[in-house]
């Protein structure tokens, strides 16, 4: 009986000298001291070998740190001991679809629930449109992308080349909400980007043109479709100060531009200059007074991006 009570206590005492190490990691992750908590983890680690808690939080700094394949190592030991663990389970399916692992991928999504089609290879559904955070912690920027899969999303808008992606980027996001948008009447989630996994082949270009009317410079818009060159208004962008851009835009910010000037600035996405070329000249052909003030490449596709 008195072994009993002192394995009882030994074990209590390494489970609080356990707690203790996972929440001082867990503050040192916060403080963005990411080595030492990971000392702290791996002492919790040790001290409670079949806790789960401390792998997950191991798992979540390493996704922080972009260390995917240590990440999913952490959450694949992390489910194993809590198969119940959906945040494990997520987190694991995102470092699976970094590294692209994409049977551990499925499994991760199946096992929390999402319906996933049958297959070996990337997942390929159609979650509808979605804005993503690219940049969120330096030149942060929202677009709307399609959701393509739980963790992949593929770019639709015109990024500003400060961003550095280009429409048509697949980027890898993360699946903790961090700000709200409206789509039509519904309230949908902002999800901060992670990494880029497929460039496009677009390039970005800026046009600044003089047109003489509205109906000018939508012909420009709509010769772009029949080009089939996604171009989008940059004149109209609405800027949002943080607290809006991860909450819920307030009614303080100024409202969405509506362009009735003569200027009008554009970001169009084109393979080539050759379409671009093509475009203004279709436009200026037999429009007396339009005018193309600025024309250039900002962001062009890098070899080996």
């Amino acid at each position: 009986m008195f072994a009993q009570t002192n394995l009882f206590n030994c074990q209590q005492t390494m489970k609080i000298l356990a707690n203790l190490a996972n929440a001082k990691g867990n503050q040192l992750h916060q403080d963005g001291e990411y080595q030492q908590a990971i000392k702290q983890f791996e002492k919790a680690i040790k001290l409670a070998p079949n806790w789960a808690v401390p792998w997950y939080n191991l798992g979540l700094l390493y996704k922080h740190k972009k260390e995917w394949r240590l990440s999913l190592e952490c959450n694949q030991r992390a489910v194993k001991l809590n198969a119940n663990d959906e945040a494990a389970w997520w987190n694991l399916g995102i470092a699976a679809t970094a590294l692209g692992v994409w049977k551990e991928a499925r499994r991760a999504w199946a096992t929390y629930g999402v319906s996933i089609p049958p297959g070996d290879g990337p997942i390929e559904l159609d979650l509808g449109l979605t804005p993503i955070r690219l940049n969120p912690k330096t030149s942060a920027e929202v677009v709307w992308c399609d959701r393509i899969d739980p963790a992949r999303a593929l770019i639709r808008n015109i990024p500003f080349p400060t961003s550095g992606h280009h429409y048509g980027d697949i980027v890898l996001h993360d699946g903790e909400p961090n700000g709200y948008r409206q789509l039509g009447e519904t309230e949908v989630p902002v999800f901060d980007a992670l990494a880029l996994l497929e460039a496009s082949l677009f390039a970005t270009y800026e046009v600044v043109v003089e047109a003489v009317n509205k109906e000018d410079r939508d012909a420009l818009m709509s010769l772009a479709n029949v080009h089939e060159l996604p171009m989008e208004d940059w004149s109209t962008v609405r800027m949002l100060c943080h607290l809006c851009s991860t909450g819920r835009p307030h009614a303080h910010h100024e409202p969405q531009k509506d362009n009735t000037g003569p200027l009008g600035r554009y970001g169009i996405a084109a393979r080539d200059d050759s379409e671009v070329d093509n475009l203004l000249e279709a436009w200026r052909d037999g429009r007396q007074g339009c005018l193309v003030l600025e024309y250039r490449c900002v962001l062009p596709v890098e070899a080996g991006r």
